[in-house]
């Protein structure tokens, strides 16, 4: 090994400026589109309603047809799956607030 070589490896690797920079491949979503979510929560009767009332406020015109619950295999859980129109990243991350601000959701995927 050179000095030149050792010099090298010392220099750390510049960081990018945004995370398009970091991953150019990455896949990027076009808006509108079909979006499915998932919400997992404890389970109780009124959690699917309860999710859909919130979507509905981000995502107005809901297909109720794109709901679907199921429980848990020990039934401590339930996950409603929906699929909205998306129209912009800041209607999801605010979905994604306001269902987390319930009190009852653990987790959106």
């Amino acid at each position: 090994m050179t000095d030149k070589s050792l010099r090298d490896l010392r220099v750390p690797d510049p960081q990018p400026a945004s995370p398009e920079a970091a991953a150019p491949d990455a896949p990027r979503v076009e808006f509108p589109c079909d979006y499915p979510i998932k919400i997992v929560g404890d389970a109780a009767p009124d959690f699917e309603a309860t999710v859909v009332e919130v979507i509905e406020t981000h995502a107005p015109g809901l297909d109720r047809r794109t709901v679907n619950a199921v429980d848990s295999r020990n039934g401590k859980f339930r996950s409603v799956r929906v699929t909205i129109t998306a129209t912009g990243h800041e209607q999801l991350q605010a979905l994604f607030a306001s269902l987390k601000a319930t009190g009852r959701v653990h987790m959106v995927l």
